[in-house]
C-alpha cells in the first residue's frame, strides 16, 4: 500500500469522493501542516494551530496510480481559492498535496504547472505542495460522515 494525502476544503466531501475510487484502499480525515501536537476539531477551526483537513489515502498502486489521484484531487475544489472553498473560510480550508517522496512531488509539481498552463483557470492556482508530516485523526464523528449521513456530497 501507498500513502497519499490531500487538503481540499472540509474534509467530509473530499473523503467521500476519494473513497469511491477502485484501488482506495482506506481513507481516514484529520489534520497536517500545523504545529500543535494532537490537535482538535475546535482547536483546527480556530485557524491557530496550522493545520489543513486533509483526506489521508491508502491506495494499490497495481489499481489506481498517484497520477490518477491527482487527477481527481484537481477536479474536485477550486485550487485557485486562497484559504478556503466555498463558504469554508481559513488556512484550515486550504488546497495542498502533502507528498510521502521524490516521485510524488514531482508528479505533483508537474501536475499543477500542467494545469496552470492549460487554461482552465483565469486565476493563478494556489495549491500547496509540501513534505507531509505527522497526520492526526479526527474525530470518530468525522470518519466516513457524509456516508453515515446517507449523503453523497456536502452540496457546496
Amino acid at each position: 500500500m501507498q500513502k497519499a494525502t490531500f487538503g481540499a476544503g472540509c474534509f467530509w466531501g473530499v473523503e467521500e469522493t476519494f473513497r469511491k475510487i477502485p484501488g482506495v484502499e482506506s481513507t481516514s480525515v484529520g489534520y497536517m501542516g500545523g504545529d500543535k501536537e494532537s490537535p482538535t476539531y475546535e482547536e483546527v477551526c480556530t485557524d491557530r494551530t496550522g493545520h489543513a483537513e486533509v483526506v489521508h489515502i491508502s491506495f494499490d498502486s497495481e489499481r489506481v496510480d498517484y497520477h490518477q489521484l491527482l487527477k481527481v484531487f484537481w477536479e474536485n475544489h477550486n485550487p485557485t481559492q486562497l484559504n478556503r472553498q466555498g463558504p469554508d473560510v481559513g488556512t484550515q480550508y486550504r488546497s495542498a498535496i502533502f507528498y510521502y517522496s521524490e516521485e510524488q512531488k514531482e508528479q505533483a509539481e508537474k501536475s499543477k504547472q500542467a494545469l496552470a498552463e492549460s487554461g482552465q483557470f483565469a486565476k493563478p492556482i494556489v495549491t500547496q505542495i509540501v513534505p507531509a508530516t505527522k497526520f492526526w485523526k479526527a474525530e470518530e464523528y468525522h470518519q466516513r460522515y457524509l456516508q453515515k449521513k446517507g449523503l453523497d456530497s456536502c452540496g457546496i
